[in-house]
């Protein structure tokens, strides 16, 4: 089902492109000139390791990279910029582990229907958005969409993905505000079965991760599905905004505790100039990134691709 966000390469690529444009600028588009600038010293690694801490990608992380490339240059004799350069970006690349492969999303048969998608995170990330992003190209491609309006603790919460559903041409079910999100996720699943749906997201309250009452709530929409379809929700993506940093990675440790997600939708991307909290997301969570928002309108994604990520990244600026 879910390689259908694989097909049209060239707009992923555009997509990534737009996504990190701000980094690119700002920060990793000046590491090429830095390679180029002078020899392959102490100074290139220590301004290297400048670079990659002031665009997001974490202390420990940026040093580790460092210690990986020099070894390379070292060991391998390298001392063409271009070829160090290159290095770099595999460096870069690997980082992301062999579990950001797009082979995740499979389009075959065997897949249960609806297949759930499970959509969490803090209040302000973009996760309604994010939802509405999956929905339109969900459809675009052929399948029938239902959403569940399972965020009934913030103020008209439900009543933006009616707004969102309507704009996309999908189904929403809702209840009242208030109401037991556990309820709601249990009646989205029965409708979006009895509709031959093949996809169903749920959107969750936007819970903040210091608050366990809400956190438990969350564990029980996530119990609901399980006893419905034994093999569901068939993934629990948590939304991240880019532009908060570091300073969202304690929220993603606890909703990874709660419920296990399996994959990120890093949201708000182009906002910010330190991609780098990619890299750092990564190494510190261990759950890959599966896709990335680009902007503001419905056709503002994209599949994640680590490679197509680095080569937009590291793209030299003048």
């Amino acid at each position: 089902m879910f390689s259908i966000f694989k097909r049209n390469r060239a707009e992923n690529k555009k997509q990534t492109d737009e996504g990190v444009k701000r980094s690119r600028e700002r920060w990793f588009g000046k590491v090429l000139g830095l390679l180029r600038s002078s020899r392959l010293d102490d100074s290139v690694w220590d301004e290297l390791e400048e670079i990659l801490i002031s665009a997001d990608v974490g202390v420990e992380t940026s040093l580790g990279i460092i210690e990986e490339l020099k070894s390379q240059v070292k060991d391998q004799r390298i001392e063409d910029p271009e070829q160090a350069f290159e290095k770099l970006k595999e460096t870069l690349a690997q980082g992301f582990g062999s579990n950001n492969s797009s082979d995740v999303w499979l389009d075959n048969d065997d897949e249960p229907r609806p297949y759930v998608i499970l959509m969490v995170g803090v209040n302000g990330v973009g996760k309604t958005t994010s939802i509405a992003k999956l929905a339109y190209h969900f459809k675009r491609a052929g399948k029938k969409v239902v959403l569940g309006a399972a965020d009934t603790f913030r103020a008209a919460a439900e009543e933006q993905l009616e707004i969102l559903g309507e704009r996309v041409g999908v189904d929403v079910i809702s209840h009242s505000p208030g109401a037991d999100p556990g309820a709601v996720a249990y009646d989205a699943y029965q409708a979006a079965k009895a509709r031959n749906a093949d996809v169903l997201i749920i959107d969750t309250a936007g819970r903040l991760h210091t608050k366990s009452n809400l956190m438990e709530e969350l564990k029980k929409v996530h119990r609901v599905i399980a006893r419905l379809e034994p093999t569901a929700p068939h993934q629990v993506l948590l939304t991240l905004d880019a532009t908060t940093g570091h300073n969202g990675l304690a929220q993603a440790k606890s909703f990874k505790d709660s419920v296990n997600c399996t994959g990120i939708f890093l949201s708000k991307l182009d906002g910010t100039a330190r991609g780098g909290i990619a890299l750092a997301i990564q190494q510190e969570l261990q759950v890959p990134i599966l896709f990335i928002g680009t902007g503001e309108s419905l056709d503002d994604m994209a599949p994640f691709d680590a490679k197509d990520f680095v080569d937009a990244l590291l793209a030299p600026v003048s």
